[in-house]
């Protein structure tokens, strides 16, 4: 990170640059052993009464007190991509949407109120995409007030990380009091690679609904009511993928699931059962859905994975998928 012009650091931000990306370096400290410098990469969001607030990709806003600051710039508003498909945030935020759809929605101006009850953040989160059409603190007392209804914890999904994302509402809401509950990535890839991966797929059986058997191998719910099956059979073509255990068996081997929807598939509930674990079952799974999708005109793939989820996000590295943006799901304190 070069922040010098003839040999001196600079600060060449102001807080008319509030909404910019920018990179910053500001002291930690300076004892005997010298200066002791951090530096940061993200979207001011806010420089009132000395203090700055930077929110970098992980989506925690980052206060700074502006006399700590030793160089300053403001930065593009998203690195150049090396590979992957081309895809806005609006673009992929719509897609990913669709592919988990609540049971019940409600618009408050241009955000979406989503419930399904409780299966899933994703389905019981508002999707923030724009102006509420109120100030924000009247469209987060009817999000609560939405939700207590429901009888379902109040969260909002936010996005950071890409150009037109979301930094500055991630920033106001822990402001007022709303914490970071998740956060994960979102991930995009081209498709044929991982169609063309030399896996094993004579065992995939791929069916249009979520058979019991596959519920029995899904770990994301306790007992199944009926919006699970709602919304994982939402969006607009479907695909669940199946390989049997052995013998005597009462859960599958391997699971997944796959949306197409336009260029894109998404990846998604792709679980193996630990005994079963580095077979190469879920390359499996993944190649056979990315061949149907193919099928059907796709070009492009996404899933989400959570951060600290290690062993699923070296799989994917090696199937060429790259980190598009990130996502947060909040929640009041």
């Amino acid at each position: 990170m070069e922040f010098t012009i003839g040999g001196r650091l600079e600060i060449r931000i102001t807080p008319a640059d509030v909404g910019k990306r920018v990179s910053v370096r500001r002291l930690l400290q300076d004892g005997p052993q010298g200066p002791k410098f951090t530096d940061t990469v993200g979207v001011l969001t806010s420089w009132d009464n000395g203090v700055l607030s930077v929110t970098p990709k992980s989506g925690e806003s980052i206060r700074i007190v502006e006399s700590s600051l030793v160089a300053g710039k403001t930065v593009p508003s998203a690195p150049p991509r090396r590979r992957g498909p081309a895809a806005s945030f609006g673009e992929l935020a719509a897609v990913c949407a669709r592919a988990w759809q609540p049971v019940e929605s409600e618009p408050l101006g241009d955000w979406l109120l989503r419930a399904a009850g409780g299966f899933t953040r994703r389905a019981n989160s508002v999707l923030p995409l724009g102006d509420p059409g109120v100030p924000l603190d009247a469209a987060l007392a009817r999000v609560r007030q939405w939700y207590a209804e429901r009888e379902l914890p109040a969260r909002i999904q936010t996005a950071t990380g890409a150009e037109g994302t979301q930094e500055e509402l991630c920033a106001a809401l822990e402001e007022r009091g709303w914490r970071r509950e998740v956060t994960a990535q979102v991930r995009i890839a081209a498709l044929a690679p991982i169609g063309d991966l030399a896996a094993e797929v004579s065992r995939v059986r791929l069916s249009r609904t979520a058979q019991p058997a596959w519920l029995s191998r899904y770990q994301r719910f306790e007992t199944p009511g009926p919006e699970v099956p709602a919304v994982l059979g939402s969006g607009p073509s479907v695909w669940f993928a199946t390989v049997p255990g052995d013998a005597g068996d009462a859960a599958p081997a391997a699971i997944g699931r796959c949306v197409v929807d336009g260029r894109w598939a998404g990846f998604m509930a792709v679980e193996v059962a630990p005994e079963h674990r580095r077979r190469g079952l879920a390359t499996a799974v993944m190649t056979a859905l990315a061949r149907q999708a193919m099928d059907e005109g796709a070009s492009a793939s996404w899933l989400q994975v959570e951060a600290e989820n290690e062993g699923a996000r070296a799989l994917y590295d090696g199937m060429g998928f790259s980190t598009h943006h990130r996502y947060h799901h909040f929640r009041p304190a």
